[in-house]
């Protein structure tokens, strides 16, 4: 009886609502609002879709609604979102795909992370994992060799392959484990580099990890190779890389040597704005220098 009583039903109605009506507002692209303090002049930015000044999140496996408050404040900012590793073979597919409908739906690229597509090429399963990767939105794909050995050739046909499919394709330069990534040459690096863009890759990623240290064009203590940098932009171009980039003294260094459009990936989600602020001039460590 208590369902059918007016109060009841009014009740339960406004609490469904509340339930849901924020989730309706934040699944949609969000407009353009007036930000804060707008009469304080600032750089100005390219407009997304950008091709220079990407900024390159990486999802560790985060709940769909903290992926909604992301988005609602930093969706601007934000240009593609990498699901890390292989935390997608753990989530269930219907979070999956409400997540990468939400970054799409806010212009916002969505790739695999990198580990779990040499697990497939490992496994013999590339095709089954590009129609899957297709089937659940997926619009780029990262082709790595940091864990399992992929001869250049076959990395080559990787990148081919998933650019024949349609996703824009980007390449990750680098190993994971230290101690592999140190026998790398930069000019092995450089080379491999061009081999993957002449295969089809729109951009090449220094690898880092979410450490950010050891690794690239990182010692360490995390600190910039300043020789190693200068000549992966001179023989690659700057606007043809992304660093990844996850503190905020190798951003910092990054965007006063090579620029506020400077590519950087493997940012924490909590550190997109801050990272713009940077970009921006908004922050000390770059205010009057850019």
């Amino acid at each position: 009886m208590a369902l059918t009583h007016p109060k009841t039903k009014r009740s339960l109605s406004i609490m469904l609502l509340k339930r849901s009506a924020p989730l309706v507002k934040r699944s949609l692209f969000i407009e353009k609002k007036m930000k804060t303090f707008e009469m304080i002049t600032i750089p100005s930015r390219e407009e997304k879709p950008r091709n220079m000044g990407l900024t390159t999140l990486l999802d560790r496996g985060m709940g769909y609604h903290a992926a909604c408050d992301l988005v609602e404040q930093a969706a601007d900012y934000i240009d593609l979102i990498k699901l890390g590793w292989g935390t997608t073979r753990l989530i269930p597919e219907e979070i999956i795909k409400k997540k990468i409908k939400l970054y799409r739906n806010n212009q916002i690229m969505v790739s695999n992370g990198g580990t779990i597509l040499e697990i497939a090429y490992q496994q013999g399963k590339v095709t089954e994992f590009f129609q899957s990767a297709k089937e659940i939105g997926i619009n780029s794909i990262e082709v790595s060799n940091g864990v399992v050995t992929i001869i250049r050739e076959d990395k080559q046909n990787l990148i081919s392959k998933a650019k024949e499919i349609g996703f824009e394709v980007f390449s990750e330069i680098g190993r994971k484990n230290p101690l592999e990534d140190a026998k790398l040459t930069l000019e092995e690096r450089i080379k491999e580099a061009h081999s993957d863009m002449a295969a089809g890759a729109s951009k090449v990623i220094i690898e880092a990890r979410e450490g950010g240290k050891g690794l690239g064009i990182y010692d360490d203590k995390g600190s910039v190779k300043r020789e190693m940098v200068t000549a992966l932009v001179s023989d690659i171009g700057v606007g043809n890389i992304i660093f990844e980039a996850p503190d905020k003294s190798q951003q910092v260094y990054l965007i006063l040597n090579l620029g506020i459009n400077v590519n950087l990936g493997n940012i924490r989600p909590d550190d997109v704005i801050p990272l713009e602020t940077l970009r921006r001039g908004l922050r000390g460590d770059t205010l009057g220098k850019l």
